[in-house]
């Protein structure tokens, strides 16, 4: 008998709250639902935050449930205050546009849109043109600002200041929901633990307005076993896009992570059957890092198709063994001008290396960088022409990163 959807997001910790479990584990185990996740495209890719909700849609649609990804057109020109200790900057219509055309594209690699199978949305289709007396006649009276003012979202930002603006979010990603019931029979909202609150709103308003019953359920935030966010790199954000962040160094990042985060990592990112994952379970210590090379794999080949994955975890394979092959490492470029004094912290800072300076001479100072093979210790070293071999430069850092660095 095939498996409950809600067993297998249960079992591989996805789930971190429910509203009506009992219900909720029934309704997927009795019927095809419609439900949805909302992405606010303030940016021109998405993250690896917005791919474990991908993961999630995809359990659910292969279990043969309707998918609705709802672009946020509208709600990106407010701003969702939740976990931002600052406001939003404000994007005109044309950017929002640009990006959430970039979403779709990135969802289509995980998602099957189309022929009943997954549909995708966009709230500007119906939040752009409201008429605002209207919406507080027809929504707003159905919100109590005292118990939004209870709601962590808002909490977090009192202290701090919380415009008007961002206030009104919660009404509109609950108005979301109740337009999505309506049009498309739409039953459930997911979203990250932190949308809870807005999750609340959106039931409440359907109950209210509808008199039927909607259900919630919010998913596992990446972190790490410590606590710590998971999906920052020295960069910035995790991106999904190989133009922000290489398949190589994406690759590595989870090549990379620590031992006590692989086996839930792949639980909650790839769709590596838990058996096997229960066997990967009894490794330890060198054995892991097999297990890693595996997270890392299936998920680059997930993002970034399996040839980009397998040229990511070839170059990572010659790296470690001290292999000739690099072509696939990331690189930097120092044109033959720059090379005249130049010292090994500015180039590391030029290069993206170290954020500063002081960082730069940190890591020098502690042994943990190498040029060539060869440990540099001395932090007024000047790289040279001669540090070049065929136009490359090879620097590591600590252990596990690698820069190709090219003299042009």
């Amino acid at each position: 008998m095939e498996k409950n959807v809600f067993d297998v997001l249960k079992e591989r910790g996805l789930i971190a709250q429910t509203t009506h479990e009992d219900e909720i584990r029934e309704l997927l185990g009795r019927e095809k639902i419609t439900f949805y996740i909302g992405f606010d495209p303030t940016a021109d890719s998405l993250h690896i935050g917005h791919f474990l909700q991908l993961v999630v849609m995809k359990h659910m649609q292969n279990a043969g449930h309707r998918p609705i990804a709802l672009l946020g057109g509208g709600t990106t020109m407010i701003g969702d205050p939740t976990g931002k200790t600052d406001m939003r900057p404000m994007r005109t219509k044309e950017e929002i546009q640009a990006n959430a055309d970039r979403f779709k594209e990135q969802m289509s690699r995980f998602i099957e849109f189309g022929n009943d199978k997954a549909i995708m949305v966009n709230n500007a289709d119906w939040l752009l043109n409201l008429n605002y007396v209207d919406f507080l006649r027809d929504v707003g009276v159905h919100f109590s600002v005292n118990r939004m003012l209870t709601a962590e979202c808002f909490k977090t930002r009192l202290e701090r200041g919380l415009s008007f603006l961002e206030f009104n979010y919660m009404l509109m990603q609950s108005f979301d929901f109740y337009k999505l019931n309506k049009e498309y029979g739409c039953v459930m909202e997911f979203g990250g633990d932190d949308q809870w609150s807005n999750i609340i709103g959106g039931i409440e308003l359907i109950r209210r307005k509808e008199g039927k019953q909607a259900y919630g359920m919010t998913f596992t935030l990446l972190t790490t076993s410590e606590g710590k966010k998971m999906g920052k790199t020295e960069k910035g954000a995790l991106w999904l896009d190989p133009e922000k962040v290489p398949p190589y160094e994406f690759y590595q990042y989870w090549r990379n992570v620590d031992d006590k985060d692989v086996i839930r990592m792949l639980k909650l990112v790839t769709f590596i059957p838990l058996e096997e994952i229960a066997e990967y379970e009894k490794l330890e210590g060198q054995e892991l890092n097999k297990v890693k090379e595996i997270l890392a794999f299936e998920v680059t080949k997930m993002v970034h198709g399996e040839e980009e994955a397998k040229k990511a975890q070839d170059a990572a394979r010659a790296v470690f063994a001290g292999g000739a092959d690099n072509s696939n490492m990331p690189t930097a470029e120092i044109s033959k001008s720059e090379l005249s004094g130049l010292l090994i912290l500015d180039m590391m800072v030029n290069v993206g290396l170290a954020p500063s300076k002081a960082e730069a001479r940190r890591l020098v100072q502690q042994g943990g960088v190498s040029i060539n093979g060869e440990k540099v210790t001395d932090t007024s070293y000047a790289i040279t022409e001669e540090c070049f071999k065929d136009g490359e430069m090879i620097v590591k850092k600590g252990k596990k990163v690698f820069l190709k660095v090219l003299m042009v």
